[in-house]
């Protein structure tokens, strides 16, 4: 915004250069990307979002917020309820039988928002502008493994492999960096991670007002491919503070709040009590877990793991602590992602007495007189780190504390805040730590892929694993395999395996909330955790 200029003497300048000061203002606004909102539509649907929704470049990672990336930008391939893979703007591919080559044909009837052509050799320059930056997004597994890509004719793409990677499809659902941006989006020199010129996408609405950490505006796109939304507009207001969210939905002001841990259960099962709002709960998107460190001696023993798991009544946890909006977890990853409804490993239910003796096989006896069990002179006391900013996870901390104390278990808790909580895990800095898969479509197997990868805190987790040879083989093995059956083995055996030595241990599964005006309809959450929910979304006038 320009400074304002005072002139003293001449009265008929200062006034038109006033007015022309008004007028530009709007003009500079727009040109930092600063797009303020005139008025309402009265076919707007308003939701509220803690943060600025960040740069609108497919390629990049935070502050860009995952919804509304997903809300210009699409994939080849969409995943679905139960990790099912449909085509997106790829109508089908093919899958060479060594598993290296995949052959894309495009749809034709796609055109970005600015109105080009969406064509293989625009898919090609978008892998090529992540291919620049490997190091930043090689995080996800087969963008390092890239040999070569090609524009076969204009509505044929190949992606060719240095080695077989089955979740290559999988991967290509995800919300990025593999959408794509319009011609007319990129820099000049091709290298995405700087910045884009614009934000053109294929997808269903574009961006149409913004004032940073205010709010934004999307419009739809009118130029849309597939089936047009029908609602014109979606506003989002950044509102940092639940409490402030709440009251703006109650005041009528947003018609959703939606996301997880976007408000307390508490105000959620209140306003849910009305009957004057719609709500919904997801399926688990992911599961809560408490991690063990079995480099630690008192961890090393996988007695004492599992009599750790015994010793706490995690129904009645769960239900205390997030009042039954989680749903207590059987097993460490939900069964509603792909290979992991056919686990076969024995679930652990609530048993202090059975802990108690797995604690007495071990040789940590408790001395008489004393409240905390020993072995050889040493106190059976261990630290667990949680994030002091999430009430779940400290309420769950006190929890365990409490409830492992009646087991001769001395727990220190420790609240950290999350960096230093991240940091601390992937230094093998801890005891025993909170932590939560990605969930659809990551997984299983970038959860799995993580025990085998420095830098996470598994592989330090898993260390004293008996087995773990044999894990670490079938976990390489697992991702290279084009046999179907040969791969549902594998997952099984893996997964049975480390849920078995419980230095995994699963607590909860995490599920999404919405709540909604009662003018709100065909709300639906979508089978990719990241994506936006506003896909067929309407409100009644």
């Amino acid at each position: 915004m320009a400074k304002p200029i005072y002139i003293k003497h001449f009265l008929l300048i200062s006034v038109i250069v006033l007015m022309l000061s008004l007028a530009l203002l709007g003009c500079s606004s727009n040109s930092a990307g600063n797009m303020e909102s005139t008025s309402e539509s009265s076919n707007m649907f308003t939701f509220a979002w803690p943060r600025d929704i960040g740069e609108m470049n497919p390629h990049v990672y935070n502050p860009s917020q995952l919804f509304a990336q997903s809300m210009l930008y699409e994939p080849l391939v969409s995943y679905q309820d139960g990790g099912e893979l449909k085509p997106h703007l790829a109508e089908s591919w093919e899958i060479s039988d060594d598993g290296k080559e995949y052959l894309f044909h495009l749809r034709k009837d796609v055109k970005f928002s600015d109105g080009t052509s969406f064509n293989a050799e625009i898919v090609k320059k978008n892998f090529d502008a992540i291919l620049k930056n490997v190091d930043m997004h090689g995080w996800l597994g087969f963008i390092p493994k890239i040999a070569q890509t090609e524009a076969i004719d204009e509505y044929t793409f190949k992606l060719t492999l240095t080695e077989p990677y089955y979740p290559t499809i999988q991967e290509l659902a995800v919300v990025r960096p593999v959408r794509f941006l319009g011609e007319a989006g990129f820099p000049q020199d091709g290298d995405t991670s700087k910045g884009v010129e614009k934000p053109i996408g294929t997808g269903p609405w574009v961006l149409d007002e913004y004032k940073v950490d205010e709010f934004a505006v999307f419009k739809r796109n009118e130029n849309y491919w597939g089936e047009h939304p029908s609602v014109e507009k979606i506003k989002v207001k950044v509102i940092p503070d639940a409490e402030t969210r709440i009251l703006a939905f109650e005041k009528g002001d947003l018609d959703l709040v939606y996301g997880e841990g976007v408000i307390s259960i508490d105000s959620f099962k209140q306003l849910e009590s009305t009957g004057s709002y719609g709500t919904s709960i997801s399926e688990p998107v992911a599961t809560r877990q408490l991690v063990m460190n079995t480099n630690k001696e008192q961890l090393s023993d996988v007695r004492v793991r599992q009599a750790l798991h015994y010793g706490f009544n995690k129904q009645a946890m769960v239900e205390g602590v997030t009042s039954g909006l989680e749903e207590k977890a059987d097993y460490i990853l939900p069964t509603n992602l792909p290979y992991t409804s056919n686990v076969d490993t024995t679930k652990v239910e609530y048993n202090v007495e059975k802990a108690k003796q797995l604690l007495d096989e071990a040789g940590w006896m408790l001395p008489e007189g004393k409240n905390v069990r020993e072995k050889d002179g040493k106190p059976l006391e261990i630290e667990l780190m949680y994030n002091s900013a999430e009430v779940i996870q400290k309420t769950m901390a006190e929890t365990l504390q409490s409830e492992w104390a009646g087991l001769g278990v001395k727990l220190n808790i420790v609240g950290v805040e999350l960096t230093t909580q991240v940091e601390r895990f992937k230094a093998n800095e801890f005891d025993m730590n909170f932590y939560s898969n990605f969930g659809a479509p990551y997984d299983p197997h970038t959860f799995v892929n993580m025990m085998n990868t420095e830098g996470f805190g598994f592989r330090e987790a898993i260390s004293s694993y008996p087995n773990k040879e044999e894990l670490m083989i079938q976990i390489a093995e697992v991702q290279k395999t084009t046999d179907e059956n040969e791969r549902q083995q594998l997952y099984t055996a893996i997964l049975g395996s480390l849920q078995e030595q419980s230095a995994i241990v699963p607590i909860s599964y995490i599920k999404k909330i919405a709540i909604y005006q009662k003018d709100v309809s065909n709300f639906t959450f979508p089978g990719n955790r990241d994506e936006h929910p506003f896909t067929g979304i309407s409100v009644n006038e």
